[in-house]
């Protein structure tokens, strides 16, 4: 009689959990960034512990001021390659190899029935793989770093069921968006989100680390997808350790039931400045923009950037149109398929696999009174530089929209 996290918080602690127990949980990995490692090294130096609880187990890619973007940034960022060499950490990826949640998957870490712990809020993106993904704080990672426990409040789960088919130029961004926009912003606090559904079975891998991605957008602790055959195939060629795939029993006790019908949605927006602010984007079509981004842990991938292109092809962006691919590896595989090129010709800037922009650290902040339309997850005031308006769409939406310089329907170029 168990939830998805019920299960796995569950194996982790070594008894048997149900909604809102306490327990004390066996992190199978934990992930820390270059913008939040350098606050759980402190405090894991604070704490006189010598070494960390496995070298295996600790992975810190640098993604969000990386290259640095300034010489406090880069001192910081050497005290930190100092530490993990220092302690043997075997799982360091430095500048360029891409975001924390695309690399973690890539690299085989994130696996169906695992609990993974990150040092950011979006660690809830490898639900797409059937794990408990979270964030937690600095100080939280410094024992991580130095039991490999933690305490958790096992979370009560709510079931969204989606179901019909998307139309063109609808894509898993709208879905996500829609759901947010369904649940809002705090309508999820400290629940687990499972995703069921046809709409959801026909997502790709990619399509569901979006939806997973944004699940702290609703105050959700996690959200997870059951994994299927489309998980297993992605999984077995990477992962690093045995996993077991866990699925909630048919009599598991929900919080709530949400029911989402997608059959006639359109591209989705989200307008400034809250996330759950969400309509179709015919509602606020011809809105000015300065800027487009397409990238970030919500929507750099390869199928991103390959919807930017097919839009884009054989046109000409009509504001300056910037793009992130959100690994390395991403990058390689679209510089040889041709959407590099294809993007290029269309007159959009390419700049280092990463974070950038998205939290207003470089590589296209925004000025004060500027609007961007962004494929990321968040447009808070301020989120990518003093003032400004930031509007959340697809890369289809994206694209479109920097064709001609006002937010437009995707069908509409």
């Amino acid at each position: 009689m168990g939830t998805i996290s019920e299960k796995i918080l569950s194996r982790a602690s070594g008894k048997t959990a149900v909604a809102n127990d306490f327990v004390m949980a066996d992190i199978d990995y934990a992930m820390a960034h270059d913008g939040t490692s350098i606050l759980a090294v402190k405090a894991f130096r604070e704490m006189e512990v010598e070494k960390v609880w496995n070298t295996d187990k600790i992975v810190i890619p640098f993604d969000h001021l990386a290259p640095a973007n300034s010489d406090t940034t880069a001192s910081l960022q050497k005290d930190i390659r100092n530490w993990i060499h220092e302690q043997k950490i075997r799982n360091f990826y430095d500048i360029g190899n891409g975001i924390c949640h695309q690399v973690l998957p890539e690299k085989g870490f994130a696996m169906p029935g695992k609990l993974i712990v990150g040092a950011d809020s979006h660690s809830c993106t490898y639900g797409a793989f059937g794990a408990f993904g979270t964030g937690v704080g600095a100080t939280d990672m410094a024992e991580i770093f130095a039991s490999g426990k933690l305490w958790f409040r096992v979370p009560e789960s709510i079931k969204i069921t989606v179901e019909g088919n998307m139309n063109k130029h609808v894509c898993a961004k709208d879905l996500t968006l829609k759901v947010v926009g369904t649940v809002g912003s705090d309508g999820a606090t400290y629940k687990a989100l499972e995703f069921y559904g046809n709409t959801i079975s026909d997502l790709s891998v990619s399509g569901r680390m979006t939806l997973c991605n944004m699940a702290i957008e609703m105050g959700a602790k996690t959200g997870i997808v059951p994994p299927d055959n489309k998980t297993l195939e992605y999984v077995k060629k990477r992962a690093v350790d045995e996993y077991d795939p866990v699925y909630a029993d048919d009599d598991a006790i929900y919080a709530k039931e949400i029911h989402i019908d997608v059959e006639d949605l359109e591209p989705q927006i989200a307008r400034p400045h809250e996330v759950d602010n969400v309509c179709g984007v015919s509602e606020v079509e011809g809105t000015r923009v300065d800027q487009v981004f397409i990238g970030t842990c919500t929507n750099g991938r390869l199928e991103d950037l390959e919807d930017a292109a097919a839009i884009l092809e054989g046109k000409d962006v009509a504001v300056r149109t910037i793009v992130i691919p959100a690994s390395r590896d991403i990058m390689i595989e679209a510089t040889k398929n041709g959407t590099v090129e294809k993007l290029l010709e269309a007159g959009a800037t390419f700049a280092t696999p990463g974070c950038g922009p998205c939290l207003g650290g470089h590589m296209g902040v925004i000025g004060d009174g500027e609007t961007c339309i962004s494929t990321a997850n968040r447009n808070f005031r301020g989120r990518m530089g003093k003032g400004g308006c930031i509007y959340l769409a697809s890369p289809a939406t994206a694209a479109a929209s920097a064709v001609t310089g006002t937010i437009t329907h995707p069908g509409n170029v």
